[in-house]
């Protein structure tokens, strides 16, 4: 017999019981069946096949760590949300992913990534739900099956289709501004100590006055921007597809620990209706001329996790996790938002995901009415009610956190329609100001390089004469540029 190394410590199944052999199946003599009772062998192999949860249909591939956020800056006069409060320390986890891409996708694919931290506050876990883009594609939640559908694979031949994405973008003319963004140089971050986050939407503070404050949240990186070109983009994502993953463990396990500077832009609630951009709208973003950046903090990665699977597949972040001092606001991707993610969790891990250890408060109690389900392991005592209200000491709300959730005036009259109007609410006038006054010559020949690229594969009528014209309406300049880059391209047979 081959000696093995030994723990001291003996294998069991998962309930502990003793098992006589690692990698032999009990049979009927050794060329016999294998018999059912061997209970060893029938856990392992059951395990085995339940050993994934369903992935998520949106930001499938990613990764995580802990961190910190240590507030030096002086906001309170627009929050009372204690982990924003001067010298608060507060630990967080964030999962960094790919958008449209699945478990296995590189991680150097051109799309947005998303950027979700989850704060262990005392008043109970906050979830900033973000990207690394100020904007978004879509400003009503209704669209977003729709939009996530043609950015992923057709139902025939299970490929991408680049033809399926310029349709739904040309035939939505509000995704002008995320598409300028996404063909861009940033489109493709170095890796994801090399990019900023946004909270994206517009939400509300509120502070212990019990002021309101329309707020956008920015994580500046402190790395510094950097990004791959198409080229590079693709020779990584064949030679090492974690690229970004692997980056973010080996700087923190080296003592590398990566930061963000948080800011805010802090609107006056009575801004918000004579704003020359509809301020909720998620396709625009607030010039910072009107409203500076306030610096927050600093927010730092500081320590990896210990089981992938168990602290960052199985992390659940949800718009619906706010704590006193912050609100929603009208933003109709925001709000969908708040339904979507918390249920989408229930589906993928379970009704009882926020009893997970990366879900869990571990600065605040809970006491709560929810009960059992399946996988269900914390619970009250039994002199605990499980109804209210009830006369026996159960939990009681608290009145005082009342119109935290975020308050603001509507018609109460139901209608199916877009924002209201504002003056230079135009879809395409901020993707144009992006081209002609942000970005420079060499990232306007990077912008129309990608854009040549990406639509000579597979790109064909009637959508691509919609491509001209989009691109036009972004810029003019640009979008004959792309039109003779494409239609020179498909002459010359270099498509």
């Amino acid at each position: 017999m081959t000696d093995q190394p030994t723990t001291g410590k003996p294998t069991t199944t998962n309930t502990g019981i003793r098992v006589a052999s690692d990698d032999q199946s009990l049979t009927a003599g050794t060329q016999g069946p294998v018999l059912l009772h061997d209970f060893y062998l029938i856990e392992k192999l059951a395990q085995f096949n339940r050993e994934r949860v369903p992935e998520r249909v949106v930001h499938a591939k990613g990764a995580g760590a802990y961190g910190e956020l240590v507030v030096t800056g002086d906001v309170s006069r627009y929050t009372k949300a204690k982990l924003f409060q001067p010298g608060a320390r507060t630990e967080s986890l964030v999962r960094f992913s790919t958008v449209a891409g699945e478990q296995g996708s590189p991680d150097t694919w051109r799309d947005p990534r998303g950027f979700a931290v989850k704060f262990y506050t005392t008043d109970g876990n906050y979830d900033l739900v973000g990207n690394n883009t100020p904007i978004f594609f879509i400003r009503d939640a209704s669209k977003f099956p729709d939009f996530i559908r043609s950015q992923k694979r057709l139902p025939g031949n299970g490929l991408r289709d680049h033809n399926m994405q310029w349709d739904f973008w040309t035939l939505s003319p509000e995704s002008a501004h995320q598409v300028t963004w996404l063909m861009g140089d940033r489109g493709i971050p170095k890796s994801y100590r090399h990019m900023n986050g946004y909270g994206s939407h517009t939400y509300q503070w509120i502070n212990a006055d019990g002021e309101r404050f329309w707020v956008k949240y920015h994580f500046k990186t402190d790395q510094g921007i950097d990004f791959l070109t198409q080229a590079e983009a693709d020779e990584t994502a064949g030679r090492n597809p974690d690229a970004h993953r692997r980056d973010l463990w080996d700087a923190i396990e080296r003592g590398d620990f990566p930061s963000w500077t948080l800011h805010v832009q802090i609107m006056p609630l009575t801004d918000a209706e004579g704003y020359r951009f509809n301020p909720f709208d998620l396709t625009k973003v607030w010039s910072h001329h009107d409203y500076p950046l306030i610096e927050v903090g600093t927010w730092t990665l500081n320590r990896n996790p210990q089981n992938y699977f168990a602290e960052i597949e199985q992390a659940a972040f949800e718009p619906s996790n706010l704590v006193p001092g912050i609100g929603y606001s009208p933003d109709k991707m925001l709000l969908g938002r708040v339904f979507a993610y918390a249920d989408t969790h229930r589906y993928r891990i379970g009704t009882n995901y926020a009893e997970l250890p990366p879900n869990r408060p571990r600065a605040a109690e809970v006491n709560s009415y929810a009960k059992e389900g399946a996988m269900r392991h914390y619970f009250a005592g039994p002199e605990v009610p499980v109804y209210a209200p009830n006369s026996f000491g159960g939990p009681q709300a608290d009145p005082a956190t009342a119109g935290d959730e975020g308050q603001w005036n509507f018609d109460p009259e139901m209608v199916r329609a877009g924002y209201i109007q504002h003056a230079e609410d135009d879809d395409f006038v901020q993707a144009g100001t992006m081209v002609r006054e942000v970005l420079d010559d060499a990232q306007r020949d990077r912008l129309v390089s990608n854009v040549i690229g990406h639509v000579l594969d597979g790109v064909r009528e009637p959508v691509l004469s919609r491509v001209f014209e989009y691109w036009t309406n972004v810029d003019p300049e640009i979008g004959k540029r792309i039109e003779a880059g494409v239609r020179g391209a498909r002459t010359t047979g270099r498509d």
